[in-house]
């Protein structure tokens, strides 16, 4: 009797643990295809009923960091950590990053510490030669208010570009979007440019899909336009024509600038910059004050890390140079994006490998003797310990 009974208990043990591969199996597959929303629902679930492993904490956590939930990401990556397991270092700074989002600065540098003893990479270095650099932010907060607009919604709005007295942002809001596609990354719309009207006090509002030629069923983002208000540059998902094409790889989230002008009142003669790859991203075009430089995002050949920035220059005939990396005064191992460049030809730029205060941060490297000098963290209130980017100003 008592052999049989165990015999039952080993049955239940082996078809649970069955059932918990085929889950993750099911979750590892959706976590492969960035279908992170869906991944998590399956993770957490596995990770109710008491299992646990590096993997899938790792792949948890990394579907909240990519997705931004840092918060989210933070608890998943202290379960990571208590089981005492080697992980790649890459862990600890993302680690670091999701204690930052809970203002968690202590715990954090001591695992940039850790980070850093474990690479020979610039953001350790950078955290090892700035430990001071809470304080450094704090010196130069303060320096500016911020409101919110009334064109907020709950959906994800964010990209802004002036064109003339009207201002062009990115969302994936469900009213007046051109299509009711879901992003299987964020189970949220495909994000398309809308327009709102800026008064003479400044208050912004009459938001409207900003037009049917450019918007597309896929990712539409981060526009800018010439002063002439003729040529305008913006990001989208690898599609054109009505055709969608993928990389080497079969990877189909890839993003890439087009070009757009404006011709009887509408934007026509759409195509993507010959720079762009169907096997690498390029994305956030900003342009320089005599618009002779375009600055850009990319995962191209030669990246330090997940993004770097570039800048391509453009002849008196449109056509464009070859692409430069802005080198390692501005670019590390993490993610630098969103660029923006001033009249000054200051640049400013998000990242999360210069030393901050969470997530992504704004910097701004002075432009002076003809070439930029190092990063400087924008402070309290343009910074949290949030994603902060897509900075621009008129």
């Amino acid at each position: 009797m008592k052999t049989k009974h165990i015999f039952i208990i080993l049955i239940g043990m082996t078809f649970s643990a069955f059932g918990q591969s085929s889950k993750l199996k099911t979750a590892d597959k959706k976590y492969n295809t960035y279908s992170y929303i869906d991944a998590i629902e399956i993770y957490e679930k596995v990770a109710e009923k008491g299992y646990k492993s590096t993997d899938l904490f790792q792949k948890l956590g990394n579907s909240y960091y990519f997705n931004g939930e840092l918060n989210k990401a933070e608890k998943a990556y202290e379960e990571l950590f208590a089981l005492n397991q080697e992980v790649e270092a890459e862990y600890y700074f993302r680690y670091a990053q999701t204690l930052k989002s809970q203002e968690k600065y202590e715990m954090a540098d001591q695992y940039m510490a850790k980070f850093n003893q474990k690479t020979t990479d610039s953001r350790g270095k950078l955290f090892a030669q700035n430990k001071d650099y809470l304080k450094d932010i704090n010196a130069v907060s303060g320096k500016y208010t911020i409101d919110k607009t009334d064109i907020n919604s709950e959906s994800y709005d964010y990209g802004p570009s002036f064109f003339g007295k009207k201002i062009v942002f990115t969302s994936s809001r469900s009213e007046g979007n051109t299509h009711t596609s879901i992003h299987e990354w964020t189970k949220q719309n495909f994000t398309d440019l809308f327009v709102a009207s800026i008064d003479s006090e400044g208050k912004v509002g009459g938001v409207e899909n900003f037009s049917k030629e450019i918007n597309t069923k896929y990712n539409e983002s981060s526009p800018i336009f010439t002063k002439d208000g003729k040529t305008m540059y913006f990001t989208r998902n690898n599609f054109n024509n009505g055709k969608k094409r993928k990389s080497n790889d079969k990877v189909s989230i890839l993003e890439k600038i087009y070009k757009a002008e404006l011709v009887d009142g509408k934007w026509t003669n759409i195509t993507e910059l010959p720079f762009c790859s169907d096997n690498y991203s390029t994305a956030h075009p900003a342009l320089s004050p005599d618009e002779k430089t375009m600055y850009f995002a990319s995962d191209m050949p030669g990246t330090y890390g997940m993004s770097d920035l570039f800048k391509v220059s453009i002849d008196a005939a449109g056509t464009f140079g070859t692409p430069e990396n802005l080198g390692a005064k501005i670019n590390t191992e993490g993610r630098e994006t969103f660029p923006f460049v001033d009249a000054d030809n200051n640049l400013f730029f998000a990242s999360n490998g210069h030393p901050g205060l969470g997530g992504l941060d704004i910097f701004e490297a002075k432009y002076s003797n003809n070439q930029l000098q190092n990063p400087e963290n924008l402070g309290k209130p343009i910074n949290s310990p949030k994603d902060d980017f897509g900075y621009v100003n008129a």
